[in-house]
């Protein structure tokens, strides 16, 4: 049986939808994940749900422990990750409470482990190499699509994610130079979950959900306004979640599965 993980931030958990829920905290060779994991049964696939920030959000980007959140995962049997995160826009046809299906990303983030292969934890002793070219799952962006043109979501397939390392929002400037890279999105928790995901040869897609114009508006980016958007669109991101679970298939096909076949000197 295949289990579905899913990051986000606890507004997306429905606990009327699940049933068998139980809650598991998980120890692992990095220390604890954010929090301790939701784990449920949805039309009969296995949900794992952790909260990115914890469930009271608490825990700022730079101090999250994404290495313990994906190890977590993987321990409890995960191969697929849904993932879902705040964004701001640094296209003006990207509008806010619109949804973007990433297929790229660029790293500014300086102050993270962004790898399991550190040459000092048991097991994770040699270097790794992975490649994270295309380190978003065809397999699973798929049916995200699919499932948002059947809900009439507001989306753009593709996308680049600029991670910055945060928790301070972009001067001017920054936002300015991020755009002429021809990125579409800006967000702080992207990296390095995508890349730790796909060390752990899980597969890996992220709802991007636009909740700001970052520094194309006159104000720049502000919490109230992010908080706002967020409320009014967290439905959306349920609905879509819920409806392209089942329609994840069984089988996996995909490159993720093999990813540490390659990444060893």
């Amino acid at each position: 049986m295949i289990m579905i993980g899913i990051i986000a931030g606890s507004g997306v958990y429905d606990p009327t939808l699940l049933m068998e829920v139980k809650k598991e905290k998980v120890q692992t060779e990095f220390g604890l994940p954010s929090d301790e994991i939701i784990i449920a049964d949805f039309e009969g696939i296995k949900v794992a749900f952790l909260p990115r920030h914890g469930y009271r959000h608490t825990i700022n980007p730079s101090n999250v422990n994404y290495r313990a959140n994906i190890r977590a995962l993987k321990k409890l049997g995960v191969d697929r990750i849904l993932s879902v995160s705040a964004v701001g826009s640094l296209q003006k046809e990207i509008k806010p409470e619109s949804f973007v299906f990433l297929n790229q990303f660029i790293d500014r983030t300086y102050l993270r482990k962004n790898s399991f292969y550190d040459g000092i934890t048991k097991g994770f002793e040699r270097v790794c190499h992975i490649n994270v070219s295309d380190a978003f799952c065809e397999e699973l962006r798929k049916p995200l699509v699919e499932e948002a043109k059947k809900l009439r979501i507001d989306f753009f397939e593709k996308g680049t994610y600029v991670c910055i390392e945060g928790p301070r929002f972009s001067s001017r400037a920054e936002s300015a130079l991020y755009r002429s890279w021809n990125a579409q999105v800006i967000g702080m928790t992207l990296c390095p979950e995508v890349s730790l995901a796909r060390e752990a040869e899980i597969c890996y897609a992220n709802i991007s959900m636009v909740t700001d114009y970052d520094n194309l508006s006159e104000k720049g980016a502000n919490v109230e306004e992010i908080i706002k958007t967020m409320k009014s669109n967290t439905e959306n991101v349920r609905k879509l979640l819920y409806a392209t679970i089942p329609k994840i298939q069984n089988e996996r096909k995909c490159a993720c599965r093999n990813a540490l076949n390659s990444a060893f000197l």
